[in-house]
């Protein structure tokens, strides 16, 4: 299995509020975050590294997890357990009051993914023909496009588009959306902020990722391509190809 986090500040920013990374429980098996981070001063990183430390701390102290119906539960408890703490540290410090982060979240056993998220940061698989988006925003726009009233293209240039309607630590209890899906050998699963799908359609990440076999040369010109379109948000990405278990037979993780 190959995989790589990037992040970058942007070319606007004066500091990164997101974070991720892709770890490793006892078993070897997968868990990959990505967090963007809301609120004034500094809140935005402290809530997004908050919540990636937190879901890393418990991964690297899980034992395998045995099927997607446990990587569910497993998920939707620690989302809450984050969430919970964040909550709690935004109203104790008042400097981090009203402070949240979107978080999309993937964990990858032999042959499935499960797939978490709150907020905008979104997940899509890619494969040898397709690409689709395996997430749904929780967000303003894609909220009005639902509901008919502006069209995707629309979406794009609306003065509203990073509104998001939901955010972990923000409330007291939130709800994350969870979905498992089946994965083939050579399946590819982008995590991302909207650092970078404000600034790529998908079918210029579709084709960017078609034009490399190298994925972390893959994410780097995918993060210069917004810096060089504004770059004007921080830029967040996990990629991770699959392989099926026959292949990696006799090799670490």
């Amino acid at each position: 299995m190959k995989a790589h986090f990037l992040t970058d500040r942007g070319q606007v920013r004066s500091h990164n509020e997101d974070s991720g990374g892709v770890f490793y429980n006892s078993g070897g098996q997968v868990l990959a975050i990505i967090a963007d981070g809301m609120g004034g001063h500094q809140a935005g990183d402290v809530a997004s590294q908050m919540a990636t430390k937190l879901l890393q701390k418990k991964w690297e102290q899980t034992e395998q997890v045995p099927s997607p119906d446990v990587a569910e539960t497993w998920v939707q408890a620690a989302v809450l357990e984050a969430n919970t703490a964040i909550f709690q540290y935004a109203h104790e410090h008042e400097a981090c009051y009203g402070m949240g982060t979107t978080i999309v979240t993937a964990i990858i056993l032999e042959e499935t993914l499960t797939i978490a998220h709150i907020g905008d940061s979104r997940a899509y698989m890619i494969t040898n023909e397709t690409m689709k988006q395996i997430t749904e925003d929780h967000s303003f726009v894609n909220a009005l496009i639902q509901s008919g009233q502006i069209s995707k293209e629309e979406a794009t240039y609306h003065p509203r588009k990073n509104v998001v309607l939901k955010a972990l630590g923000t409330e007291e209890t939130v709800t994350c959306d969870v979905r498992t899906l089946s994965l083939e050998q050579n399946d590819l699963l982008l995590l991302c902020t909207d650092g970078l799908t404000d600034k790529l359609s998908d079918e210029e990440i579709y084709t960017i990722v078609c034009s490399d076999t190298d994925l972390y040369k893959v994410g780097q010109k995918m993060v210069q391509l917004a810096n060089e379109r504004g770059g004007e948000d921080n830029i967040s990405l996990v990629l991770i190809q699959h392989d099926k278990p026959e292949e990696r037979a006799g090799e670490p993780l």
